[in-house]
């Protein structure tokens, strides 16, 4: 049997490669305190290989550090560590096994999940749905829209308190200017 180094991938009999904690902690970059209580409390357990007493070390997979950084980032945001459990439990529960292949996305107190461009789901709702609005998305379909409708030409600046006569089927301007005139 050849020695594996003490850091880097190791690679097994069947040539899957696994990372010790202390290379997962500097890739992702947290303390191997943190990357210790977040496998216990199962929030990200390797999956090469789990601690199994004393001796033995976790290996992780590449996709194991991809969700370690997540984790990690989503931390940066502001999200609790509790509200960040919640949100991988909920997938986990949905039957998300792999959750690299997910797209999250927090304002710093929720997390969301993006299935699609269309749709997005507060994770920490019960799987609510929400929506975004794309900014860009909307201003083309305002320009579509207006295409094929008519704008007023505008005329020169109007004087301060100068209002334009009331409009005969606007029934508020209309009682408006009654009121003022009674």
């Amino acid at each position: 049997m050849h020695e594996q180094p003490l850091e880097g991938p190791l690679v097994g009999e069947d040539g899957e490669v696994g990372y010790r904690g202390v290379t997962a902690c500097q890739a992702v970059g947290i303390s191997y305190r943190q990357l210790d209580y977040w496998a216990r409390t199962t929030l990200v357990v390797p999956s090469v290989r789990d601690a199994s007493g004393s001796g033995t070390q976790r290996l992780y997979s590449f996709r194991d550090l991809v969700v370690l950084k997540v984790v990690k980032r989503l931390l940066d945001a502001g999200v609790s560590l509790q509200n960040i459990r919640r949100a991988i439990d909920t997938l986990r529960s949905r039957g998300v096994d792999d959750l690299a292949e997910i797209t999250l996305i927090s304002d710093g107190t929720t997390v969301y999940e993006c299935r699609s461009p269309e749709e997005v789901v507060d994770l920490l709702q019960g799987g609510q749905g929400v929506f975004g609005i794309a900014i860009g998305g909307a201003f083309k379909e305002i320009q579509g829209s207006l295409s094929h409708l008519p704008a007023e030409p505008v005329s020169g600046p109007q004087p301060v308190g100068a209002a334009a006569a009331p409009d005969e089927n606007d029934e508020l301007a209309a009682r408006r200017a009654r009121r003022r005139a009674g």
